[in-house]
């Protein structure tokens, strides 16, 4: 077989040699196994707004690590396994899911529910900066009676100002809020997941809080009930 012979075999070789070629350069940058694919990349997110997110939480972590050290002393708490499995694994799972995308490889959950765009990276930093403004507002009108668990303080206090005239939980609202911003900015199916862990948590630990505080101002809590929303003014 010469080198320019074209038999089926030499025809078919070429073939099969061209489509391992095209395979890998597929493998190595899926949007350009071809030069006409150069316009089909998909479009990009300013990581200013990644930044801007990461500032976010930084923010909140550190606001609400130093308010920690001046709450009040506790009077009763849940046990630790309860606390563990109801608040801090449902958060630590949330937190791992809106995580980097390269986690979690090509699975469904890695799928997009909203394009990556700026403007819906925008609308994410909107939602997760009021979020974060609600939530630290809150906990600072809260003060000493603030607890990261399910707890009855000392000299406990009904806190009905603010943003608590309007909702019985805001610093949950103000949480979701930033939660749900933050999963427009990563914008695959994995960040849903997140939110709603994050939002049965909360609920949760808010209906025992409601228990809780019924028991410990009775019917001023009941009617302070009546006139609040639990999570959102006048719907929820």
């Amino acid at each position: 077989m010469g080198v320019g012979d074209q038999s089926n075999g030499g025809r078919y070789g070429t073939e099969f040699t061209g489509t391992l070629l095209w395979y890998h350069r597929a493998r190595c940058d899926p949007l350009r196994p071809y030069p006409e694919m150069a316009d089909l990349k998909e479009p990009m997110m300013d990581p200013l707004i990644h930044d801007l997110l990461r500032f976010l939480w930084i923010v909140m972590i550190a606001y609400w690590t130093i308010s920690a050290l001046r709450a009040k002393k506790v009077a009763t708490q849940e046990s630790l396994p309860i606390r563990i499995l109801a608040y801090w694994l449902p958060l630590v799972i949330a937190i791992y899911l809106l995580g980097p995308g390269e986690w979690f490889g090509h699975t469904l959950i890695r799928e997009n529910f909203v394009e990556h765009t700026n403007t819906v990276g925008v609308i994410g930093l909107m939602l997760a900066a009021a979020g974060a403004i609600l939530a630290i507002w809150s906990r600072y009108l809260l003060g000493r009676n603030w607890s990261v668990s399910v707890q009855k303080k000392q000299d406990h206090e009904l806190i009905s100002n603010g943003p608590y005239k309007f909702v019985r939980h805001p610093i949950y609202s103000g949480l979701l809020l930033l939660f749900i911003g933050n999963a427009l900015i990563v914008g695959d199916y994995r960040a849903i997941i997140a939110v709603i862990i994050v939002f049965l948590s909360f609920w949760y630990k808010l209906r025992k809080e409601e228990r809780w505080m019924t028991e410990a101002f009775g019917a001023a809590y009941v009617e302070y009930a009546k006139g609040t929303r639990t999570l959102v003014p006048w719907i929820l």
